[in-house]
This record gives structure tokens, C-alpha cells and sequence, in this order.
């Protein structure tokens, strides 16, 4: 077989080996599953470079198995999955060595270190996915393979909020599956393609195909946290800071949001979407969603929590550009999709470090947190400052271009207000926690210090990937318009959807 057509499986499999071998070692092989787990986030990192460079020259890369007639898994690369790829490969690398760090000295380090690199297989999956079929079946591989992370410390906080989490995400996935079934028996084998697909075909009634999209946005809504299928997120957060950081940038919120990409622009086509006027509905939810979770976190005093529910806003922004006919507005979505991942991230290492080196799990807990944490606390500004929307954040250049596109379409009466209101909403909730961290006499004794003799203000393991993600955070702001940018990327993407 030619690199053409092995790649995405090569890509699929440099994490599925890695965490099947993770499975069967001992909790004291500290060094070996290091070693496994940072091979193969390396080896995904070389292998996506070289998609990277392909899918931008038009080169095709697809594997394929025939499972049953009409019936084939199909892995297939094109600029959108490239881009959530690239965004999985490179924040799983950063989340393994934070993890390996967070994690030290607990207990079901093998059972956690499996799970972890089947959720990013899933991921990869679901992202290259060339048909529906086959993202359905990642699409629930990666619900299984979350639940145990949700779970992993096994008190009954976290067991009832990974229950929570799985009866949620099971309906979501029962309704994808009956939506992807009566699609197929009414329009055939469907392959994603730029462009979409079904507005070239004859003799189908529109109204099957509107209860359709119906189905399938909100059995994908359910992972995107559209509201009101938004509330397993915030029970989540019982999870371990790499598990909350890999749920909202990573693999289970963004999967929901790739999908409902995928769908209104590679399925139905955005066009054609709107044709069926399907669009205004799709961004009245996400107009709904990103009000309502910036109103919910301001009124979160629990860190996670209160980043939980930024999330339901922030991923909406995704939905939101999709929800707008015109390139412009595609490019502010899809961007997003990256410039979120990259911010979150950064907030949810913070909070993690926060709460394992000084027991901080709540906002007014933070007096003068940036004179003990000021790596962490920095990082933390970044991601809460792009959040917001301030330049030169790369969320600044997402809601740009999400204005910029209102206007194109003429929509800016309603999507303007939305935006606006949003940021300073952001800013009520997280400027507050700035100023406590940087500007209020720290308190005399933390929540629960730990003792740390090092150079830095902690191991290196859980300090440098903030700082990591906070200065692509910046990069991808400060050179959105360098070439492999994901601002760049994003334009590639809403130049071939709109020009086929």
C-alpha cells in the first residue's frame, strides 16, 4: 500500500497501539509508559506534518475496508480534518507530558495513561472520517473511552457525574445513529464532500431531510453543549485537570462541534442548508447557548465550573459561524475551532495547578495567586484575555472574522449585539479573577500548599504546558496570517466548500 493510501490509518494507530501496550503494564513501569505514551504523541506529531503538507498541495490520502457491500470504513484527509488533526495531535503531546506530571504517584496510572490514548484515536478517527458510518462508529468509541477518565478517581462524585456524562452522550449518540440510518436509506452511501452532497440529489423530500439535520444536530449537540443538552459538562468536571482539559479543547466538546461542521458544510452543503432554511434555527441555538453560558459562568465561584460553562459559550462560536452563509464567516467558526482549543487548554492546566499546588479550586480563593504561580498565573491571562477577545489573543481574530462574516451576510443587527455582549459578559467573569491573582495581598496560608524545593514555582512537567499553550495562543494571534496558520488554514477550508 502507498503512503497515499496508509497514512490516516498509520496516523490512527500510532496512539491505538501505544494505549493498547499502556493496558498491560504495571502501575510501578513508570519509565516504559512514558516512553510509550511520548513515542507515540511524537510520531502522530511527524506523521500529520506530512498530511499537513499534502492535503495543502491537493494531494489525496484515504484508507479504506470494505466491511460489508455499500458498507466500507473509510479514512479519508481533507483540509477540515486536517485542521482538528493537526489540533488533536499537537494539544494530546502537551496534555500527555502534563498528565505524566499530574498524575505522579496515583494509582491507575496504565488504566488512565490506555483510556487517554483511546479517546485521542477516537478523535483522530471521527476527525478523518471520509462518511458518515465511519464517524458514527468513532463517534461512540469516543464516548466509551471518556467514560472510565470521567470516573477515574472513583469517588461517588465522580462515578454520578461519569454517569451523567454517559447517559447523556449515549442518547446523543442513539439519535446521530437513527439520523445517519434514515439518511443512508433515502439518499445512499454518503461521503463527505466540500461542498456537500445532497442538494445535487433528486427525489427527496425536503422535509425528511429537514427532521434529518434535526436529528443529527442534536444527537451532535449533545458532545458541543448546545443548550439545553449542555448539562453533563459542568458534573464533569469531577474529572482530573488533564481529563477537563482533553473533554473541552481536545476531543469531546470540539467532536460534537467538528460534526456540525461536517454535516451543514460536507453533508446537506451550507448552501443547500440554508435553502432548506435550516440555518437561522441552527444560529438561533448558538446565539442562545453563547449568551446563556457566559450568563451561567458569571455566576460560578468554582473555577472549573466557572470554565465549564465558558466553554458552552465559547464552542457555540463554531456553530455560530457555521449558522452564517458567506466565507467569511466560515473562516471565524472553523478558526475557532483551534483558537479555542489552544485558550481553553491553557485555563484548564492553570486551574489544575491552582488546585494541586495550593488547593485553589475557587475564584475568590486567587488573592495574590500570581506572586506565588507567576509562570501559571501569566498563562492564565493569556487564555482568559483571548477569551475575552483582546488583541493580539487569537480569540480576537475568531470574533473578527465572525463580525466581519455577520456583515457579509447581512445579519450583523443580531450576530453584532451577540458578540459584543458575549465579550463583556467574558470580561465581568474573568477580569475579576485577574485582578484577585495579580493586584490583592495574597492570603496568609493557602488551601493546601504542597512543599516544592525546585528552581521553578513547580515541577517543570505541569508548569511549562501552560506556558506552552498560552504562547501559541499569542502566535497563532500575532502571525494569524503566516502560511500553515490556522487562520490560513481556515481560509483554504472556506475557499474549497465554497468553491465546489
Amino acid at each position: 500500500m502507498s503512503l497515499s493510501g496508509s497514512l490516516p490509518a498509520l496516523i490512527l494507530l500510532s496512539s491505538l497501539l501505544p494505549g493498547l501496550a499502556i493496558f498491560l503494564l504495571r502501575e510501578e513501569s513508570h519509565r516504559l509508559r512514558t516512553a510509550l505514551n511520548l513515542f507515540g504523541a511524537v510520531a502522530k506529531l511527524v506523521l500529520v506534518g506530512t498530511m499537513i503538507w499534502g492535503v495543502f498541495h491537493e494531494r489525496v490520502f484515504e484508507t479504506r475496508w470494505t466491511l460489508a457491500p455499500g458498507l466500507d470504513l473509510v479514512l479519508h484527509a481533507d483540509a477540515l480534518s486536517v485542521l482538528f488533526v493537526s489540533l488533536s495531535t499537537v494539544l494530546w503531546l502537551v496534555t500527555t507530558i502534563y498528565a505524566i506530571g499530574y498524575l505522579e504517584n496515583t494509582p491507575h496510572r496504565s488504566r488512565f495513561f490506555g483510556f487517554f490514548s483511546l479517546c485521542v484515536t477516537a478523535t483522530v478517527g471521527l476527525a478523518l472520517a471520509g462518511n458518515l458510518f465511519t464517524f458514527v462508529i468513532f463517534y461512540e468509541m469516543l464516548t466509551l473511552s471518556t467514560y472510565p477518565l470521567v470516573a477515574h478517581k472513583g469517588t461517588p462524585m465522580a462515578v454520578r457525574g461519569a454517569r451523567i456524562y454517559l447517559a447523556y452522550t449515549l442518547s446523543g449518540g442513539v439519535l446521530l445513529l437513527i439520523g445517519a440510518v434514515w439518511l443512508r436509506t433515502i439518499a445512499g452511501p454518503l461521503e463527505f464532500v466540500e461542498g456537500g452532497i445532497l442538494g445535487g440529489l433528486e427525489g427527496i423530500d425536503p422535509w425528511a431531510l429537514r427532521w434529518i439535520f434535526l436529528l443529527l444536530i442534536v444527537g451532535l449537540g449533545v458532545k458541543a453543549a448546545l443548550v439545553p443538552l449542555h448539562g453533563w459538562l459542568p458534573q464533569a468536571m469531577v474529572a482530573p485537570a488533564p481529563v477537563s482539559a482533553l473533554l473541552h479543547a481536545v476531543a469531546v466538546v470540539k467532536a460534537g462541534a467538528f460534526g456540525i461542521v461536517r454535516v451543514v458544510y460536507d453533508v446537506y452543503g451550507v448552501e443547500f442548508t440554508a435553502a432548506l432554511g435550516l440555518l437561522p434555527w441552527l444560529g438561533a441555538v448558538a446565539a442562545v447557548t453563547i449568551i446563556y453560558g457566559s450568563v451561567k459562568a458569571l455566576s460560578q465561584d468554582h473555577l472549573k465550573k466557572r470554565l465549564a460553562y465558558s466553554t458552552v459559550s465559547q464552542v457555540s462560536y463554531i456553530a455560530l459561524g457555521t449558522a452564517i452563509l458567506g466565507p467569511l464567516a466560515t473562516i471565524g467558526g472553523v478558526v475557532h475551532l483551534v483558537h479555542q482549543g489552544v485558550m481553553k487548554i491553557t485555563l484548564f492546566f492553570a486551574a489544575g495547578n491552582y488546585a494541586e499546588n495550593l488547593g485553589i479550586h475557587r475564584g475568590s480563593e486567587m488573592d495574590g495567586v500570581g506572586r506565588r504561580m507567576p509562570g501559571t498565573t501569566l498563562a492564565f491571562t493569556v487564555g482568559a484575555l483571548g477569551m475575552i477577545g483582546v488583541p493580539p489573543v487569537a480569540g480576537f481574530v475568531s470574533k473578527w472574522y465572525l463580525g466581519l462574516g455577520a456583515v457579509e451576510a447581512g445579519q450583523a443587527a443580531w450576530v453584532v449585539p451577540v458578540l459584543v455582549a458575549s465579550s463583556l459578559l467574558n470580561a465581568a467573569y474573568f477580569l475579576p479573577v485577574l485582578y484577585r491573582a495579580w493586584f490583592r495581598k495574597p492570603a496568609a496560608d493557602w488551601p493546601a500548599e504542597k512543599p516544592h524545593a525546585g528552581r521553578w514555582e513547580m515541577p517543570g512537567a505541569l508548569l511549562w504546558p501552560p506556558v506552552v499553550t498560552a504562547v501559541l495562543a499569542l502566535a497563532a494571534g500575532l502571525f494569524a496570517a503566516a502560511p500553515y496558520s490556522p487562520l490560513e488554514w481556515a481560509r483554504l477550508i472556506a475557499a474549497r466548500e465554497y468553491a465546489s
